[in-house]
């Protein structure tokens, strides 16, 4: 590894998370950094490292890179502030919470020719690559339709601590199923191309005690498919699937059961793909971070740069300006 210098911005569950797997990498260089002192804490005694009691002792420290793990509503400004600083950057998912100012950010980091990832753990799921080299492989054919599905019982994300306060509960912190979910929306463009347009219904339909969404039903057109997005705040059993229907056959994707199954039209049979022995959920993490960091080197290229992930963010806003106006949208290009 470079000698980087890395800046964790954000000591939540995420950002403790990211660090940890920092660390099992072999990085030495790291500072922790949250407003609020007990979390920040928390992070230095459970992992050891020195933390920042404020974002100019942050930057005095000199940073190469900057981890961006604090709620949705706060990406944006902690991102341009990295960036001012010359700081390659992970940005978890979303990107803003808006995209306003995000133009400012794609052209910082073009004209510093920064390195940028934003969180896409999913397109490092054992199941959702081994269904993106299927369909790049036309082993079903053209695909016609997609039916993709995140739900969990909000209170149960984080279990420590009240759902009510969090910033998924509140519209202006940048919560809401949709952006929570966005990586559902991501991964149907990565497997299925640019969407051209988008309908959605969404509204907070539970007795949950928030003031986003909890509900929403998605349908997008990507390279001529049609592809239906259920996502919501209330399963009380976790649930995270894809379907893809294509005329030479069908692929099914678990994230529970750890399967993949593919069925051929040519051979009229099913075959079963598995988790390898031992995954775990921060697998995909760990080989996020490992992406992130051959970035660095030049030896990849990211996954999902600031580009990408504010198309990905647009999408879901016009998805949400959608189901608020009743009306099919159409998507202009990633560049609009």
């Amino acid at each position: 590894m470079r000698a980087e210098r890395f800046a964790i911005l954000g000591c939540g569950s995420i950002g403790t998370r990211h660090l940890g797997n920092l660390l099992a990498l072999g990085a030495r260089a790291v500072l922790v950094y949250d407003p609020h002192p007990a979390a920040r804490e928390a992070a230095s005694s459970r992992f050891g490292v020195p933390v920042a009691a404020s974002l100019d002792a942050v930057w005095a420290w000199r940073p190469t890179v900057a981890f961006i793990t604090a709620p949705t509503s706060e990406h944006l400004g902690l991102a341009l502030a990295a960036a001012e600083h010359e700081c390659h950057l992970f940005i978890e998912k979303p990107l803003a919470a808006s995209l306003e100012g995000t133009e400012r950010l794609l052209a910082l980091v073009q004209e510093r020719q920064l390195v940028t990832l934003v969180g896409c753990n999913l397109r490092f799921q054992p199941g959702l690559q081994a269904a993106k080299r299927l369909l790049d492989d036309g082993a079903i054919g053209r695909v016609v339709a997609a039916r993709i599905e995140f739900g969990q019982y909000l209170p149960d994300w984080r279990p420590a601590s009240d759902y009510r306060t969090s910033y998924s509960a509140r519209a202006e912190l940048g919560g809401g199923i949709i952006l929570d979910a966005i990586h559902e929306i991501d991964y149907a463009r990565w497997l299925l191309g640019e969407p051209e347009a988008v309908a959605c219904f969404a509204g907070r339909l539970s007795q949950l005690e928030i003031t986003s969404e909890d509900t929403a039903a998605l349908l997008l057109r990507c390279g001529g498919a049609i592809v239906e997005l259920h996502l919501d705040y209330v399963q009380r059993v976790y649930s995270r699937t894809c379907q893809l229907i294509g005329e030479e056959g069908m692929v099914r994707w678990d994230y529970s059961t750890g399967t993949l199954r593919w069925f051929s039209a040519r051979t009229r049979s099913w075959a079963t793909l598995t988790n390898p022995l031992g995954w775990t959920a921060n697998d995909m993490y760990l080989a996020e971070v490992q992406h992130f960091l051959a970035c660095l080197r030049g030896e990849q290229l990211p996954a999902l740069d600031v580009a990408g992930g504010r198309r990905v963010l647009q999408i879901a806003l016009t998805a949400k300006q959608a189901a608020c106006e009743g009306r099919v949208i159409t998507l202009g290009g990633p560049g609009d």
